[in-house]
Parts: C-alpha cells; structure tokens; sequence
C-alpha cells in the first residue's frame, strides 16, 4: 500500500517565461545526456548549382561588402565581395504603397501582404557561423544594421525581423550560409505578448524586466554560458528547447538598429562562442536564431523593452501536445545544458 505522507519525485517541472508568460515543461525523465543528441543528414548542393555562389542570377545587390568595408552603390558585384543582401527572388511579402483590408461576413479579416524580404547571403559556400571569424561575423550584423536602417523609413514597414535556418530541420531550403530580413505591417503576438510584459513589468517597478533577469542570472551564475563586456549568453530559465541560448545586451537598449560599432565587435564574440559551442558540444545541429527588438511604428516608443538574439538548435520534433497546447517541452534541465555547454566555450 502507498505511503500517503510520502511526496512523489517530480521527474519534470513547469517552468514560466516572464518574458512571453508561456509555460513550458523541463522533462527531466524523459531527457537524453547531452552527448547523445545526433544531428540529421545535411543538404548537399554543388557550387556550380548553387545560386547563392552564382551571384549574378540573384537581383541588384542592395548591401555591398568586401571584408568588412561597405562599397557604395557599385557599378558592379566586385569579384572580392565577402557579404551581399540582396532581394529574396520568392518574396513571401511585396513592396507596396498601399494596403488592402477586408473582412469577410464580419468573421474573417484579410490585409494585403505588404512588405519586404531579403537575403543576407556569405561568400563561401561551405562555411558558416561556426567557421567564422569575429571580423566575419562583424560584418553580418553590419549587413542587418545597414539594412535595418534603410528599411525602418518605409511605408508599412512595422516590424523587421532578421532571422537565420541553419540547416533543413530548421527550415532552410539552400544549404549555402545565408541570413534573412522580413518586414511586416503588423507586429506578431509572440512580441506583441513580450511587448506587454515587459510594458506591465517597467510600470509596476520601474525597472526593465530583461536587466533584472540579466541581474539575476549573473549573480546566480547557473544558467551563464559565456559574458563579455558588453552581452550576456545563458541558457534561459524556461528554455523551450534543449539547449536554448539567448544572447542579451547587458546594457538597457530597447533599438537594435542603435547599435554601436563597439557593441557589433562584441555581439560577434558572442556569436562566434554559441555556434563554436552548438559545433563542438551537441554536434553541430541544425538551429534557428532571430532578433526580438522594439517594432518601428512612428510615433511609437519602447523605453520598456530590451533586444536580445534567441538561439534554438533543433533537438527534437514537436508532437501533439506542442502543437496543441502551444506549450513546448525541454528534455535537459537548462542548469545541466548549461553546465556541460561551458566545457566547450
């Protein structure tokens, strides 16, 4: 007969994001060591196929670079050239000086697909973030910078979002290293939702909700997988996948694009050390990163808020409850990923 006055051992635990105030699930039974998650088979795509190496089948370049420098307004593609943004060929959004809305029998709510989509594409075809130098990784935040800027201005752009799929578990359809810039008209509800938060939290202790937690993790000391002067990578409290890492400013800075040049050198640093320790930790995976930063709706500020980059590398296949609950489940403890993360910094 079972001891009534006995506790049950937790195998797992909710854990609450302060940032998105989603719950996620910390599955401690159901977790693998952390040297036992495998990677799937990559694409493979010849240079002569591929039609990031033959640049010129691409349209105009919008962002020039050549090993670090930007080149202004070239005649021509330069043979040297390091890093280019140009237009996406597949845009999933259109330019556009107006936007359509229409609601169907007052239910169903359509908008015109307005916006911008663009490619940050590297010269070489076999190398990626984890090969790269800081210099080299430098020059890509240059890259969104300059674009964000550009973009910001633009009618209906609302929200940009820069994002990277290495790898096809985690979305990208070329194998060849390259990065992606979206802008939309509205701002999602997964911002919007952190948004209110970090809004709900400043107001009711005047202080901002990701400095705390920043605070907080580096006196802890549990979650911290590498620090420089200026960024902060850990392994966030209420990781939604195995092995999250989220790099943040240690600095209160609500606007990306307000970057500084001493503030990309060292966002490279921390770059290089996640996709260094993602390698040489738990096989280099496939994974997603994207920036959260404050939306470019005039009139609107964000003193509130604080941007920061989110890595995921793909550890699993979302099932059922995922998707049906929106409540993601993490099979390592992020104090455990942590801890064996650090060995390979």
């Amino acid at each position: 007969m079972d001891n009534p006055e006995q506790k049950p051992e937790f195998t797992s635990e909710l854990r609450l994001d302060l940032a998105s105030n989603n719950w996620v699930i910390i599955s401690k039974g159901r977790g693998k060591k952390p040297e036992a998650y495998k990677k799937i088979q990559q694409l493979s795509v010849p240079p002569s196929q591929c039609p990031f190496c033959n640049i010129d089948s691409q349209r105009k370049p919008l962002e020039v670079f050549v090993h670090g420098k930007a080149i202004e307004n070239p005649a021509s593609i330069p043979d040297d050239w390091t890093t280019i943004v140009v237009p996406n060929l597949f845009p999933a959004l259109v330019p556009g000086d107006h936007i359509e809305e229409h609601t169907e029998d007052h239910l169903y709510q359509r908008i015109s697909a307005v916006g911008h989509c663009e490619l940050v594409i590297t010269r070489e075809h076999s190398k990626f973030f984890a090969d790269f130098t800081t210099d080299q990784i430098q020059e890509i935040i240059k890259a969104y910078k300059a674009r964000y800027l550009a973009l910001k201005p633009k009618k209906y752009v609302n929200y940009i979002s820069i994002f990277h799929n290495n790898g096809p578990a985690a979305g990208a359809s070329q194998p060849h290293n390259h990065c992606q810039i979206i802008t939309t008209p509205l701002v999602d509800n997964d911002l919007t939702k952190a948004l209110e938060n970090a809004s709900k939290y400043y107001n009711a202790n005047g202080r901002c909700l990701y400095c705390d937690m920043n605070d907080y993790e580096m006196k802890q000391r549990e979650r911290v997988v590498y620090e420089n002067e200026g960024f902060l990578i850990t392994c966030p409290f209420a990781s939604k996948s195995a092995f999250e890492m989220i790099i943040s400013p240690k600095e209160h800075l609500p606007y990306f694009e307000e970057i500084t040049s001493r503030q990309v050198e060292l966002l490279a640093d921390a770059f290089r050390v996640v996709t260094k320790v993602f390698r040489e930790g738990i096989g280099d995976p496939d994974y997603n990163f994207y920036l959260h930063t404050s939306p470019c709706i005039e009139g609107s500020e964000y003193p509130f808020y604080h941007w920061h980059f989110t890595f995921l590398p793909k550890m699993s296949v979302e099932g059922g409850f995922e998707l049906g609950t929106s409540m993601e489940i993490s099979t390592i403890e992020p104090e455990k990923a942590c801890e064996f993360l650090k060995k390979f910094v």
